[in-house]
Parts: C-alpha cells; sequence; structure tokens
C-alpha cells in the first residue's frame, strides 16, 4: 500500500502514513543577522546554541514589533480579496455542507477533522477540469514536492515555507493537477509566482471533476526526527514525504486567522497564535529541549531559566497545537517523573465543542489523561514513548 491512502473517513493526516517579520534574538543575535533565510544555518545554530546548558541558559526570545503580513489568496477567485463570504469560494464536501470545506470539526457531523480549506475552481478548460493557476501565498522557500499522486491523500502537493515570517510558518497546497515546471525543493518563490494548476489527484481515492478544488494550509512542523516516531508506530508502509508528511503537520485555522487580518485585529501569525485560546495544559518532565521550540522560539513565554531546565508547560487549542511554551525548573514540576506528562488544566466546554479531536480523557477517581490525539503530539514532540 502506497504512503497516504485516505482509508475510508479518516483524515489526511491520519491516512497519510508512508523566522522577518520580527527579531527572534539567541544569545543577543538575531535571526536577520546570521541569516534568517537560510533554514539549514539558522536551524543549525539553534541547536548549538541551545543543546547545552550555557547555551539554553543565554536564551532570550525578544521579538520585536511585526510587520503586517504580506498575503496573497492562492487561487484566482477574488472573493475573500473582496470581502465576500466564505461561501463566494469554499468547496464542500459530496454532503454539500459549505462548512464541510472549512477547517476544523466540519465534517461527519462534526466528528471528522478537516486540516485545511479546500477552494472551489472558478476557471475549467474544454474537458471541465479545473484550470486555476495556484500561487504562492507569501514569499518563502519551496520544501517539499510530492508528484506522484498516489503516494499520498494529498495527491500531488507542494509545501513551501516561510522563514521570513515569525513564526517561520509552512503553507500546503495540494490536490493539484500539474506542478508548474521547475518547481523543486530549495526554491525560492515570492508571493503571487505561479506553482500549480489546482486539480483533483489524490491517494486511494477519487474526487469527481464537479469537486476539483485547493486544500490549502497554513501551520507548523512538528518534528524534525519524525523517522524515528514513524519507524516505531510501524505502519508498515515507507514515508514518502520527510518531514513534510501529513502527519508531521500541525495548522491554524487559515479561514479564522485570515478573517482576523481582514478585519485589522491581528498583523501576522504571530499577534494570531498569541489570541489562540488554551483548551489543554498539559507538563511534560524532560530536560530535553524540543526541536519545535528551537525552530519557533517566538512561542515561548517566559525567557529560558539560566540553569538545567528540568521540563515544559504548554498550552494547546483545541486542535492540539501547542502554541504557548513556559521552561520549568525542577522545583516547579514538583517531583513529576521524568518522561511523563502530565494534564494540569483542560477547558471542559472547549473540549465537547471539538468532539473531533481527542485531546483528553477522564481518568477514574477524577482529573484528566491525555487523549489518543494529544499523545501523538507528545510522542511527536517531546519524542515520549
Amino acid at each position: 500500500m502506497t504512503s497516504g491512502h485516505n482509508q475510508g473517513r479518516l483524515s489526511h493526516k491520519e491516512s497519510q502514513k508512508s523566522g522577518a517579520a520580527g527579531n527572534v534574538c539567541v544569545a543577543l543575535i538575531s535571526a536577520r543577522e546570521i541569516g534568517a533565510g537560510s533554514h539549514g544555518f539558522f536551524c543549525d545554530f539553534l541547536r548549538l546554541k541551545w543543546i547545552g546548558t550555557a547555551g539554553l541558559g543565554l536564551l532570550v526570545a525578544n521579538v520585536a514589533p511585526a510587520q503586517r503580513i504580506e498575503f496573497s489568496w492562492p487561487t484566482p477567485n477574488r472573493a475573500w480579496e473582496q470581502g465576500r463570504d466564505y461561501t463566494a469560494w469554499v468547496q464542500p464536501t459530496v454532503s454539500g455542507v459549505e462548512e464541510s470545506g472549512l477547517f476544523g470539526c466540519v465534517r461527519s457531523n462534526g466528528t471528522q477533522f478537516h486540516e485545511g480549506l479546500d477552494i472551489r475552481p472558478v476557471a475549467h478548460d474544454r474537458s471541465g477540469e479545473a484550470a486555476d493557476r495556484i500561487t504562492a501565498a507569501m514569499d518563502g522557500v519551496v520544501r517539499h514536492v510530492s508528484a506522484v499522486a498516489g503516494n499520498s491523500s494529498y495527491g500531488r502537493y507542494i509545501v513551501i515555507e516561510h522563514p521570513g515570517q515569525t513564526p517561520a510558518v509552512y503553507t500546503l497546497y495540494a490536490h493539484l493537477a500539474r506542478l508548474e515546471a521547475g518547481v523543486r525543493p530549495g526554491l525560492p518563490v515570492r508571493r503571487g509566482d505561479v506553482i500549480g494548476t489546482m486539480g483533483r489527484s489524490a491517494g486511494g481515492y477519487a474526487i469527481p471533476k464537479d469537486r476539483a478544488h485547493l486544500h490549502f494550509e497554513i501551520g507548523f512542523v512538528a518534528t524534525q526526527n519524525l523517522s524515528s516516531w514513524y519507524a516505531w508506530r510501524k505502519f508498515g508502509s515507507p514515508n514518502e514525504h520527510g518531514i513534510f508528511n501529513g502527519m508531521n503537520l500541525m495548522g491554524i485555522d487559515p479561514h479564522d486567522f485570515l478573517r482576523e487580518l481582514r478585519r485589522g485585529r491581528v498583523d501576522n501569525v504571530q499577534e494570531y497564535v498569541d489570541r489562540l485560546r488554551s483548551v489543554v495544559r498539559v507538563r511534560v518532565a524532560t530536560s530535553r529541549t524540543p526541536d519545535f521550540i528551537t525552530r519557533y522560539p517566538s512561542l515561548l513565554r517566559t525567557p529560558m531559566p539560566l540553569g538545567l531546565i528540568a521540563g515544559w508547560e504548554v498550552e494547546c487549542n483545541g486542535t492540539g497545537l501547542p502554541f504557548a511554551w513556559t521552561p520549568l525548573t525542577a522545583a516547579e514540576l514538583g517531583g513529576q517523573r521524568t518522561g511523563t506528562a502530565k494534564i494540569v488544566s483542560a477547558d471542559a466546554a472547549l473540549l465537547r465543542a471539538g468532539r473531533c479531536k481527542a485531546l483528553v480523557k477522564f481518568q477514574r477517581g477524577g482529573g484528566y489523561a491525555p487523549g489518543s490525539d494529544l499523545t501523538t503530539m507528545l510522542q511527536l514532540v517531546f519524542g515520549l514513548r
């Protein structure tokens, strides 16, 4: 079985088994000064500065006032730019329910999660196939190109990382009919550059002609060590997509973000993330600094301590995205056993509203334990086994 086949009602992620808006300072050296556009160099620099005790103690997360993001709608449909309602651009599922093309618990009566936005075409060729040209939503660098439709439930897809943003989120463009010539990993792209053609490619299931669309995501990469987790889970098929396998991607709600951006309530991703509601707060006892926070240091809520850290308190939103991080000392952990995760608080009302995500489960005698989705996040991000 090829990686990424859709199995029944599984989501893209479940079926895919296979920084310069602000200055981020590490030891008072900004990402801009060391070349924030050079992903590999910047990540290597962060590892060198953060892994050792001294490096951890020197970390200062100093995010300067960020500029307003420059964003372009990724298809020729201008409804969003014109301020029209989402019904002017969304592509629903076969149910016909327009909300089913949005992000979140929008499918199968709220029990199935959808990771992005499905955008319908405005142009067709003579055979009725979608003909919209797909463009990069922001300046960035192409990180992954999946040219074989059958290798993923995303079909043919492209992932672009945006090192010029804080945090350096990715955007994903899926179900493409064709890739633009020359699009390859490492290629710098500018906002509005054509990267492919809208389509209905997919692996393991068929998208009919009248529901061709672009699946669009904005989000974060959980870990750079996906290979270890993937091998441990023994999926039985190769991972064809490296760290850009959908199972390793955690999105924000693009529709909500863009709506807040258009209304002037936020100017960029960082401001949007700062406004996310905490649904679950979890403490993890580990002296490791996950590569997630080295790549997204603007998510730190307090500076790193001067001495060794003993763990982390992480706030997750309703989809399990760990959007706010606080390093903890041994005293603050209160004797929690190394290698364990403990839920500190959970918003029961918000958990009930997001019933397509299993973030917590009730324990006998009271309290919460991590549910299956939160457990997967902890495995990926913290390496818990």
